[in-house]
């Protein structure tokens, strides 16, 4: 990357694990006999059904029947373009347009999965504990596309599928579900080899055959989105910010806190503190909400 173009760094360590470490082979996984058979049923019709689209509501309705889950989207994800809504349901009419407008339109942008995905992440089954920045739980982004939209934790399936994507199941849980206990959350991993067989089969078939993945065409159009789109993201305050202001900012944005920022950058925290100050008095905010909302209206315009 250029010097001219804001450094970006990783993802950032796992953070707030809550026993979230992959359970030994003596883990006891309790599930009854009719959970079972139906989890079972749904998974034979997924299959079934796997050269069309249909298959995917059968995967959903699956999960449902090992754990409590509110609301499941799946999607595909395409390096360096936006996310594609493949299939969603649970997500009641009033988060839709927050959920999924506003975030295939620019929210994903800090969204910790995507920066995973976007960054290499592998194939697995990871809890948002896991995945995001230190601070996040506290940042503007999460308030406004987790808790705002009816979310209060995300669990997440992720699997390599054909042309250099891959899929996500999403598996929300919401203010009126309890939040997943070890247990259950161990249950979804533990059926994690089974849903990636069948999302690998799927990606080449039902994909395909659904017309689901655009044409070459119509792929160039979203990498041009992504990229006016990335470049307004690595702009936001060029004119008036140092590099490090912006690099600060974008930390900030995407739930770091000083002490992580600190660590990415190798500086001190009080030197962190000053860019921050700094930047904030550059851009005329007072505060990480009043940030967040300036950085996407500058997505909206720009």
């Amino acid at each position: 990357m250029s010097a001219s173009r804001l450094r970006l760094p990783n993802a950032g360590s796992p953070a707030r694990l809550r026993g979230m470490s992959k359970p030994d082979d003596a883990v006891l996984i309790a599930l009854s006999f009719g959970a079972l058979h139906k989890w079972h049923r749904d998974m034979r019709e997924a299959f079934a059904h796997i050269d069309t689209l249909d298959a995917l509501q059968y995967l959903a309705s699956a999960f449902g029947h090992l754990v409590s889950i509110e609301s499941v989207l799946i999607s595909l994800e395409h390096k360096d373009r936006a996310p594609q809504l493949l299939y969603q349901r649970g997500i009641p009419e009033k988060y839709r347009e927050s959920i999924i407008d506003r975030y295939f339109s620019g929210g994903y942008l800090l969204d910790p999965f995507c920066l995973a995905v976007e960054q290499g992440l592998a194939e697995g089954f990871y809890h948002l504990e896991e995945i995001a920045p230190d601070n996040f739980f506290e940042s503007e982004y999460y308030k406004t596309y987790y808790l705002k939209a009816g979310s209060s934790e995300d669990s997440f399936y992720i699997v390599d599928t054909v042309n250099d994507s891959q899929i996500s199941v999403s598996l929300f849980q919401g203010f009126g579900g309890e939040a997943l206990k070890a247990e259950q959350l161990n249950l979804l991993r533990a059926v994690e080899p089974l849903v990636r067989e069948f999302l690998s089969e799927f990606g080449p078939r039902g994909l395909h055959k659904s017309g689901a993945i655009q044409a070459d065409v119509e792929a160039t159009v979203h990498d041009d989105f992504k990229q006016r789109l990335q470049g307004a993201f690595e702009n936001f305050g060029r004119e008036l910010l140092t590099e490090r202001e912006r690099e600060v900012a974008h930390m900030v944005l995407r739930g770091h806190s000083v002490k992580s920022t600190a660590s990415q950058f190798g500086i001190s925290p009080e030197t962190v503190r000053m860019h921050r100050k700094g930047l904030y008095l550059k851009l005329k905010v007072n505060s990480q909400a009043e940030l967040f909302a300036l950085f996407f209206e500058w997505l909206r315009t720009n």
